[in-house]
């Protein structure tokens, strides 16, 4: 028998643990190293979704590990009121980074985040309405949910007064085409613009958007369509928010996604990928917006705001970071992967978009190109196939488009790895076409 089917492990499991989605994994993991989890029975499983989107250095990595053993002996946790040498450090590093992004708070969750985040824009701007797109995730607390609408609505009472969602550009499946059938995504973005004026009473405080919307199925915005969406919020008096939670630190080939536009926004987050694993995340905003805040009274105070242990963690992050080249790294197994799966979608039908930038890519299963039926079904089977063979794969299955793999190993990963990703992704979509 495997280890795995350990039945007084799952019996306690089914007894004690609140069920917060559809379903847990059938193996126990019992450790992790660089690209792979090992389960209960010693197989090694390629972690193709680093985490929670969140292990960019890889799992176990020893600078981390050191990092965390050092500053376990100096000092973890302390009064809110009084800071260390580690937040000091990452938020001046940070800014460097994002230059016109000067102020940093060091929160925990990417929901933590986008709170303090959109709780500053409405204190700032005086007002409370908030548009995001209709496939985004910021997160499952008050503010936060209420911009999310990916998924996790239906059933929870009213979402906060305000709030509003536009349909996120996708050039897969446009809602408005050119002439030549490519995603009229400017036009798109007016028609979504004209119907929030409708609806606003005037109190416009902020977009709140990911680069690249995870969640959403790995849909990008155009080249353009930030720089757009900018002179939108800025027409109407609003704060351009956006999410890194998944696009920050390296991810798609640039430190920070937005970078590729050259478009500033007003306010960043970061969470997940700045924490390589460990709960840190941030909210960074232009001098003059954090001084109108301050001014104003702007209140976030909680138990781990500017905990050195995360803190000092996020430092080591961005030294593997540049020291490592791990950015350009990005760019390199990215394009080495993208090229992949662009042989597997002219080897299986099934397959029927390759998108994302960097490390952060989405395949697209369909039942049938022309018509781009979804695939959920044939999708939830190579899950499955993949697992079996040794590949932890994340699935996104949304309303109006197929099943979409989300692909994020991490930014360590070997030219080997993504070899053997890819032949095992191969397999699975062979085993699951031929069983379906």
């Amino acid at each position: 028998m495997s280890l795995n089917e350990d039945p007084a492990f799952w019996a306690s499991a089914r007894k004690h643990l609140t069920r917060y989605s559809p379903g847990f994994e059938s193996v126990i993991i019992e450790r992790a190293e660089g690209s792979y989890v090992y389960d209960a029975d010693g197989r090694a499983i390629l972690d193709f979704t680093s985490g929670q989107m969140s292990a960019v250095l890889g799992h176990s990595h020893p600078d981390i590990i050191a990092t965390v053993n050092r500053q376990m002996g100096q000092v973890a946790h302390l009064f809110s009121g009084m800071l260390t040498r580690p937040v000091v450090e990452l938020a001046e590093r940070l800014a460097a980074l994002a230059p016109g992004l000067d102020r940093v708070q060091l929160l925990t969750t990417g929901a933590e985040s986008n709170e303090a985040a959109l709780r500053m824009a409405k204190l700032v701007t005086g007002k409370h309405e908030v548009v995001a797109f209709a496939q985004s995730w910021h997160g499952m607390t008050g503010a936060a949910a209420s911009a999310t609408y990916s998924a996790g609505r239906s059933g929870y009472g009213p979402a906060a007064a305000g709030s509003f969602a536009i349909p996120a550009p996708n050039s897969y499946r446009p809602r408005f085409a050119n002439p030549d059938g490519s995603n009229d995504w400017q036009r798109e973005l007016d028609d979504a613009f004209e119907l929030i004026d409708r609806q606003s009473t005037g109190n416009l405080a902020a977009f709140i958007a990911e680069p690249i919307l995870s969640s959403g199925g790995i849909l990008e915005l155009p080249l353009g369509y930030l720089a757009a969406l900018k002179r939108k919020c800025e027409e109407r008096g609003m704060l351009l928010i956006l999410d890194e939670a998944q696009t920050g630190v390296g991810r798609t080939g640039d430190m920070f996604a937005f970078q590729r536009d050259g478009v500033t926004p007003d306010i960043m987050t970061l969470s997940k990928t700045l924490g390589a694993g460990l709960p840190l995340a941030a909210v960074m905003a232009t001098e003059t917006i954090e001084q109108a805040a301050f001014d104003k009274g702007f209140l976030f105070y909680t138990t781990h705001v500017s905990d050195p242990l995360p803190a000092a963690v996020g430092v080591t992050v961005l030294d593997v970071v540049e020291r490592d080249g791990l950015v350009e790294q990005a760019c390199v197994r990215g394009a080495q992967l993208r090229d992949g799966l662009l042989a597997l979608q002219q080897k299986y039908e099934c397959v029927g978009d390759v998108r994302g930038r960097g490390l952060l890519i989405g395949l697209e299963i369909v039942t049938d190109r022309q018509t781009k039926a979804p695939g959920f079904e044939l999708g939830a089977k190579i899950t499955e196939e993949c697992m079996a063979r040794g590949l932890s794969m994340n699935i996104v299955k949304l309303p109006g488009m197929g099943g979409v793999f989300r692909i994020a190993p991490p930014l360590t990963v070997s030219e080997a790895e993504i070899d053997r990703g890819l032949e095992i992704m191969s397999e699975a979509i062979g085993a699951a076409v031929a069983s379906a």
